[in-house]
């Protein structure tokens, strides 16, 4: 079959605008792939320039929290020393203070020892109990031991010295009746009768007053009044009924009938 010319001629134009434009949509795609291909490699290189920028900050915090760490530790090795140190001067400062402790109480006993011989002491004599001072004491047991070696003369001395020195003693009234018996053993009766009367006036309930009674009898039998021996002595029997003295006041009494 034959085509017209006509035909034929825009059939050819035909394909030539198809052919034209298919190489116009290729070129199109190329470059919308490069395109493509380069917004993808930018986006690559965002991604990557971003990951390296936070690794890098990232490093960069794990290299500070590791100084941080290094830090800490040197503090706590510091601190540690530090409180060994402290431990030590505490203990030291332990052993010091038990030690000055232990020579203070030391200190404190020993002038305690020294003192006590100078401090009042506790004294039981004829039912009475008192302070006295030790040189208060030693005089008095100094008189006593006078009368006990018959040394009446230096145990009237003594006695009246102590109560001259020691006016509000507690040994005031044993002293009394015992200088009323030194003066007595030295044949001072008078005075002994001054003596014992002052005495049982003062202490109707001491202990001694019994003896007393009967040494002022007896006082009043040497210097041969009887009348006034057998009143003491009847007034000792009266008073002090059940006495060793008022048993002995009896036979005396016997006696000067």
């Amino acid at each position: 079959m034959r085509w017209p010319a006509a035909a034929v001629l825009l059939a050819g134009c035909w394909l030539g605008a198809s052919a034209h434009a298919g190489l116009f949509e290729d070129e199109d795609a190329r470059k919308a792939i490069i395109e493509l291909r380069a917004r993808i490699q930018q986006n690559e290189d965002t991604q990557r320039q971003r990951a390296e920028q936070q690794g890098s900050q990232a490093q960069g915090q794990v290299d500070q929290l590791r100084r941080s760490l290094l830090d800490l530790n040197a503090q706590l090795d510091t601190l540690r020393a530090e409180l060994a140190k402290l431990r030590g001067q505490n203990e030291q400062l332990s052993r010091d203070l038990s030690d000055t402790q232990r020579k203070v109480s030391d200190q404190s006993q020993a002038l305690d020892a020294r003192l006590k011989p100078f401090e009042p002491q506790k004294v039981t004599l004829d039912g009475r109990e008192f302070q006295a001072d030790p040189e208060e004491r030693r005089q008095y047991e100094a008189a006593i031991g006078l009368i006990r070696r018959g040394d009446f003369n230096d145990a009237v001395s003594a006695f009246n010295t102590f109560g001259n020195r020691f006016p509000a003693s507690g040994y005031s009234d044993s002293v009394r009746f015992w200088l009323g018996n030194a003066q007595y053993g030295k044949r001072d009766y008078k005075d002994a009768i001054a003596t014992f009367k002052a005495f049982i006036s003062g202490n109707p309930e001491h202990p001694r007053a019994p003896e007393a009674l009967l040494a002022l009898a007896n006082c009043q039998i040497e210097l041969k009044d009887s009348k006034a021996a057998r009143r003491s002595l009847d007034d000792l029997i009266k008073a002090y009924p059940g006495s060793e003295a008022a048993k002995a006041g009896k036979e005396r009494l016997a006696s000067l009938r």
